[in-house]
């Protein structure tokens, strides 16, 4: 693996438990914007203050990361720029379940703003600080232990710290920049062969002349999928294939041109074409953004909440409409759900598979492109036929969906291997004629001709169909429940099979997905302690992860949109 990646990923790992946590409600007079170019290719913005210092409280219990020791297995860590790396990286895994002395340590303000951008290919993170000095002397501390010595820098009257990334025989240098004015710190980069003016603006000393600040395009966003407006995301694909076709369409392709220019090669000459540049752009501006925002959040020192949306946006009508007749079935237990330790339900119309896979065929197959690289694409499409999913799935035509729901469980040790002693969980088939799909099946698996199914009738034990072990201690039921075929354990998990009865085949989703980890770790430790054994690593790390989430695929007229909603509790 690369090293310089290594490194990076370690700051991404901070820096990215830090960005989810950053999400009030309107989008204001922001001096921060003017300095962020309209055309820049990736945004997110906290635009008002977050409770940082409570959030850190709420989910310090649940913090995760790579260990060192995971971390050794990727790299040696022999460069003295990886040292300092690896050494900030086990200063914040030290701190990150001490709130306060984590603040304390970094300078951190209790309620803090930031935000993330590039100026062309050039990253900038800007975050609040309420002590610099805490920061810089983070940084000297790192130094210290890893033995990379930084520089002084000066531009525009504004001071800074660049430590070299590159190594010593390399032709071009790479510095990662740090440096704080007015209580904000700019973390970004700076290279051998960008011009000085890049680095004064990404420094805040000078204005971009097409600021984001001059657009509605942040309320356009939250006006359009309904995000809170202080918090937005997004990555911009029109600027990005504007910036690989062209030479100088904005702030990225003159980045490029320069660079071509002093390497006397340019990787994306391919790309400008006449036809590359219409064809690609009218695949970008088909899928113009994907797009991040919050629809709620809560925050306090004893839990937080979430309620997140990713869109990758479409104009495409054909693939929308394509992939939301595929849409299928996922069962609603109501507010029961929040109490189950796990469930996923997959909503897919067996019966559209076939045809929505074939008309989005059809569709990227189509105009004949001309621009070569998208040429080749479409003629490496032509190995793939729906016909043949449309053979595979045909005995299953009429499934609208499956899902697993796993209400509770303990466990035991029963001569020294693990049992349940009590398990509540429920698998289900949803289906126009449930009965019909299971008659078809069962000369496939002869053992299920014993199994006579009434609709809405009474369950039958199919434990022996299963073949599980006996001191497993599982005893299973199998049902039809008005179009559902449902397979059960459990006296609640057998109440949720007759509510589902009750529920009618609807196109509600693609993917759900929820988790309640304390519950579904806390029986597995429990059963190692009373053994005796020692806890693993991996579960003793996560004792006190009390934390709940819920993903979500979906299509709607607006693009392809995963959810995710999480809770994080306090440790107790």
């Amino acid at each position: 693996m690369n090293k310089m990646a290594v490194a990076v990923a370690v700051l991404a790992v901070g820096a990215g438990g830090y960005y989810f946590s950053q999400q009030s409600n309107s989008v204001v007079a922001n001096p921060m914007l003017d300095y962020i170019p309209a055309d820049t290719l990736a945004f997110s913005g906290q635009l008002s203050p977050f409770p940082f210092k409570d959030y850190l409280y709420s989910s310090a219990g649940s913090a995760q990361g790579y260990s060192v020791e995971q971390l050794g297995e990727l790299s040696d860590f022999s460069e003295p720029h990886e040292k300092f790396f690896l050494s900030l990286y086990k200063q914040y895994l030290t701190l990150m379940t001490e709130p306060d002395k984590l603040i304390a340590h970094y300078g951190l303000p209790d309620e803090m703003q930031s935000y993330f951008y590039t100026l062309g290919a050039l990253p900038v993170m800007k975050l609040q600080l309420a002590d610099a000095k805490a920061f810089w002397a983070e940084l000297d501390r790192a130094e210290q232990e890893s033995g990379l010595t930084h520089t002084v820098g000066t531009t525009a009257e504004l001071e800074y710290r660049a430590y070299r990334l590159t190594g010593e025989d390399s032709d071009e240098t790479v510095d990662i920049i740090f440096a704080e004015d007015k209580g904000w710190l700019t973390v970004t980069l700076n290279t051998s062969f960008n011009q000085v003016e890049l680095l004064q603006t990404a420094l805040g000393a000078k204005k971009v002349d097409n600021p984001i600040s001059a657009t509605t395009m942040i309320q356009d966003i939250a006006k359009q999928h309904g995000f809170m407006q202080d918090s937005i995301s997004f990555i911009n694909h029109v600027e990005l294939v504007k910036g690989i076709t062209s030479t100088d369409g904005n702030m990225l392709a003159k980045q490029i041109t320069k660079l071509a220019a002093l390497q006397d090669e340019d990787p994306f000459a391919e790309l400008h074409s006449e036809q590359c540049q219409t064809e690609l752009m009218g695949i970008a501006n088909n899928w113009p953004r994907s797009v991040m925002g919050f629809k709620s959040y809560s925050v306090s020192r004893e839990q937080s909440t979430f309620d997140a949306r990713f869109v990758i946006e479409s104009k495409n009508a054909v693939i929308l409409d394509a992939l939301s007749k595929m849409r299928g079935f996922i069962p609603d237990f109501g507010a029961d759900a929040a109490d189950h330790i796990m469930s996923f339900g997959l909503g897919i119309d067996v019966a559209q598979l076939a045809p929505s896979l074939n008309a989005v065929w059809k569709d990227l197959k189509t105009p004949s492109y001309q621009c070569q690289p998208l040429a080749e694409s479409q003629y490496a499409l032509e190995e793939f036929n729906p016909a043949m999913i449309g053979m595979m799935t045909g005995m299953a035509n009429g499934v609208k969906g499956l899902s697993l729901t796993v209400i509770d469980y303990q466990l035991k040790d029963t001569d020294g291997s693990p049992a349940f002693d009590k398990l509540d969980a429920l698998v289900t088939m949803s289906a126009e004629n449930p009965t019909l799909l299971l008659d078809m099946v069962k000369p496939m698996y002869p053992p299920l001709a014993q199994v006579d199914l009434k609709a809405d009738g009474e369950a039958v034990d199919v434990t022996s169909l299963l073949m599980l072990p006996p001191e497993f201690g599982v005893q299973a039921k199998m049902a039809v429940k008005g179009q559902h075929l449902v397979l059960f354990a459990g006296d609640e998990a057998q109440k949720l099979a007759d509510t589902l009865g009750k529920q009618a085949l609807t196109s509600n989703g693609l993917l759900n997905l929820a988790v309640d980890y304390e519950k579904m770790l806390s029986p597995m430790m429990t059963m190692i302690e009373q053994s005796g054994e020692e806890v693993p690593e991996e579960l003793s790390m996560m004792k006190d992860y009390n934390m709940s989430m819920q993903m979500t695929i979906d299509i709607n007229a607006k693009g392809i949109e995963i959810g995710s909603k999480v809770n994080t509790k306090a440790a107790k």
